[in-house]
C-alpha cells in the first residue's frame, strides 16, 4: 500500500525514546515510522520497498502532537446546541457559531424572552448553561424566570448538569410545592420552593421539561456534533463518560452505526454505568460491559464503568468534609442545601447520589469482573469513600493494572493521593475549574486555603499518581489547550493566581493531555503517542506549545486533526 509522509515544522511524539521529529510516515491508517524527511523516504520503493511514497506538506508550517485524548466529556453537548445558551462565558458551537455569554440575570431573562418569541407555543421553554454563582448579590430563582413567562413553563439547566431552575408556572404545573418530600427541592425562608432543583431526583420532578431536555440528547446529529467539538479542539479520542445508557438497545445501536460512518472525525470510548442515583444490579451491568468490551472496534471502545457519588461544588451539593462550605447560599438548612438534604456522614456537607455504605459492594462487582471503574468525586469526602471501596475490593480480589480512577479530584488531599498511588489508582483532574470557578471557590464555596490546593496536578505528579485532566463538556468547552493552560498557569477568570504551588510544566501538561489520558482509558497501546504501530492520529497546531509563552497556551490555533491518516480540518469561526 502507499505511504504518506507528513512533513511538519516540528513533531512532538510523547515517546521518550524518540521525543521529536520532522516527519511521520503513515500507512494503512497507522504510524509506519517517525524521524527525518529523508529517513521517511527510505521506506519507499527505492529503499525498503514498502510502497510508493507521497509527501504531504500541508503541515510544513504547523506543529504535530498526538491527537488529544479527552477522558471525561459527555456526548449530550452535541444536543445542547439545539437549545438556547444562557451561560456566563462566551461559547463556540461545533459549527463554529459564537454565542456571547450572559453577564447578568437581566441578560439571561432577555435571551430567554427572545427564545420564547422565536419559538412560541405551550411546550416548556428549555435552555442551558446557567450558573447563578456568577451573579453577585442574588441567586436566580423562579420569580426571576416569571419575567420570561407567567404561563409557559421555563426550565433552565445549569452548566454543571447537577441543578436546574424553573419558573413558578412549571412548579405549579408539576405539583412541586411546599409539601414535596423529594431531596434537592430548594426552598425560601417560608418553606415554599424557590425554583432551584438540585440533582436528578429533584430535576426529574419537572417531567415535561426534563423529558424535552433528554430528547435533545438523542439523534445521530448529537454524536456528530460531539465529535466535531472534539475535532475543532485537536481531539482524536473522546470519552462519553456516563451520558449513554448502554442497556438501551437503541442508544447502543446509534453509537455502533454513527461512529463507523465515513468521515466521522474521532475515536470514542463509551462508558457503561447506572447513571445518576444508581439503578440496576451491578453484576448484570458488569456482565454486559464485559461483553461489549470484547466487541470494541478501532473506532468504538467499551470496557469502563462510570459511577456518580456526589454533586457539584459550585452547586453546594458535592460531599465535602468539615468545616463544610465557606459561604453557602442563604435559605434552606444550615448548610444552604434545602430542607430535604441527605443526612451527613461523619460531619460531611452536600448530597450523596449513591449510598456511600454500598460503594464497596458496587465497586467490588465491577472490579471482580475485570473492569475499570471511574467515579465522579468532586468533594474530598466522596473521594475517601471511593478510595476505601477500591481498597476493600483489592483486599478481597487482588488484581494488577486495574487503573480505577477518581474523576474530577477537585479537593482530593495529599494523603488521598498517596493512598491512590499505593493502589495503582489514577486521577482525572478538572483543571478548568481554576479559570471558570476559581474566584468563586476562593470567595464563596470552600475558602482561600482549600481553593489554593484544588485540582492539584502537582501533588498528583509528586506522589506518583498517573493523571490526566478534562473539560467535562458541556460543563466547560472541550479543549486540552485551555485545560493545559489552567494546569500550567492556575489563573482565575479575573487573572489571579490560585495556588501557584500546584502548577505543572508545559511538558507535564502535554503528557497528561495525550499519553496520560490514553493510559487511563487503557488505550495507550493504540493512541497517545506518535510511534510505530499506533494509529496515525494527530493534533495539528499553529504554534508550538513548548515554544510559546505559557500564558499563551490557550490561544494557540488548531488547524484540526489527522485521524487514521485522514485530514480533518476544524470548522471555521462563524459570528452570529
Amino acid at each position: 500500500m502507499s505511504i504518506t509522509v507528513f512533513v511538519a515544522r516540528r513533531i512532538h511524539t510523547m515517546n521518550p525514546a524518540y521525543p521529536q521529529a520532522e516527519a511521520v510516515a503513515v500507512q494503512d491508517g497507522k504510524v509506519l515510522a517517525v524521524g527525518s524527511r529523508d529517513e521517511m523516504m527510505a521506506w519507499g520503493a527505492d529503499g525498503g520497498g514498502h510502497g510508493e511514497v507521497t509527501v504531504d506538506e500541508t503541515f510544513v508550517d504547523h506543529v504535530l502532537l498526538p491527537g488529544f485524548v479527552e477522558a471525561h466529556s459527555h456526548a449530550m453537548v452535541g444536543g445542547m446546541w439545539t437549545l438556547p445558551y444562557v451561560g456566563f462565558f462566551d461559547r463556540t458551537g461545533p459549527d463554529g457559531r459564537h454565542w456571547p455569554g450572559c453577564k447578568t440575570i437581566d441578560e439571561v431573562i432577555e435571551r430567554l424572552r427572545a427564545a420564547d418569541s422565536e419559538n412560541p407555543g405551550s411546550e416548556p421553554l428549555v435552555a442551558w448553561g446557567l450558573d447563578p454563582i456568577y451573579f453577585e448579590g442574588e441567586r436566580l430563582i423562579a420569580d426571576h424566570l416569571d419575567g420570561v413567562s407567567e404561563e409557559r413553563s421555563v426550565f433552565v439547566y445549569h452548566v454543571s448538569g447537577h441543578l436546574a431552575t424553573a419558573n413558578n408556572a412549571l412548579l405549579r404545573a408539576e405539583g412541586i410545592d411546599r409539601d414535596c418530600p423529594t431531596p434537592g427541592v430548594s426552598r425560601k425562608a417560608d418553606g415554599e420552593p424557590d425554583g432551584e432543583l438540585q440533582e436528578p431526583a429533584a430535576m426529574s420532578l419537572a417531567t415535561t421539561a426534563f423529558t424535552k431536555l433528554r430528547n435533545a440528547f438523542a439523534g445521530d446529529e448529537v454524536i456528530w456534533n460531539y465529535a466535531f467539538e472534539g475535532r475543532n479542539a485537536g481531539h482524536t479520542f473522546i470519552t462519553d463518560l456516563g451520558t449513554t445508557q448502554l442497556r438501551d438497545a437503541e442508544q447502543l445501536e446509534r453509537w455502533q452505526r454513527v461512529v463507523h460512518q465515513p468521515g466521522f472525525p474521532a475515536r470514542v470510548m463509551v462508558a457503561a454505568g447506572p447513571g445518576f442515583g444508581g439503578g440496576g444490579e451491578p453484576a448484570e451491568l458488569a456482565a454486559m460491559t464485559v461483553k461489549l468490551r470484547d466487541e470494541s472496534t478501532d473506532r468504538l471502545h467499551f470496557g469502563i464503568v462510570k459511577l456518580i457519588l456526589d454533586g457539584s461544588i459550585q452547586g453546594f451539593t458535592a460531599r465535602v468534609t468539615w468545616p463544610g462550605y465557606f459561604q453557602p447560599p442563604a435559605g434552606g438548612d444550615a448548610d444552604g442545601h434545602g430542607a430535604a438534604e441527605a443526612p451527613d456522614l461523619d460531619g460531611g456537607h452536600g448530597l450523596w447520589l449513591l449510598d456511600p455504605n454500598e460503594m464497596a459492594n458496587i465497586v467490588g462487582a465491577y472490579h471482580q469482573a475485570g473492569l475499570t471503574v471511574h467515579c465522579h468525586c468532586n468533594g474530598d469526602e466522596a473521594a475517601e469513600v471511593f478510595i476505601d471501596a477500591v481498597e476493600k475490593s483489592l483486599l478481597e480480589h487482588p488484581r494488577w493494572d486495574h487503573r480505577h480512577t477518581v474523576q474530577h479530584c477537585q479537593l482530593t488531599t495529599p494523603a488521598q493521593y498517596r493512598r491512590m498511588a499505593a493502589m495503582g489508582m489514577c486521577a482525572n483532574i478538572f483543571s478548568n475549574h481554576i479559570f471558570y470557578w476559581g474566584d468563586q471557590h476562593r470567595d464563596i464555596t470552600v475558602g482561600p486555603e482549600r481553593a489554593a490546593r484544588m485540582d492539584a496536578c502537582a501533588t498528583a505528579e509528586r506522589e506518583g499518581v498517573s493523571f490526566s485532566f478534562h473539560s467535562d463538556t458541556p460543563v466547560t468547552p472541550m479543549g486540552h489547550l485551555h485545560v493545559s493552560w489552567c494546569a500550567v498557569n492556575r489563573r482565575t477568570a479575573t487573572g489571579q493566581v490560585l495556588g501557584a504551588e500546584e502548577a505543572i510544566s508545559v511538558d507535564s501538561a502535554m503528557r497528561a493531555a495525550t499519553i496520560g489520558a490514553a493510559h487511563q482509558m487503557k488505550v495507550d497501546h493504540l493512541v497517545g503517542s506518535i510511534e510505530t504501530g499506533k494509529f496515525a492520529d494527530f493534533a495539528v497546531l499553529t504554534e508550538d506549545p513548548y515554544d510559546v509563552n505559557p500564558m499563551l497556551l490557550k490561544d494557540i490555533g488548531v488547524w484540526g486533526t489527522v485521524l487514521g491518516g485522514e485530514k480533518q480540518p476544524a470548522a471555521q469561526p462563524v459570528n452570529d
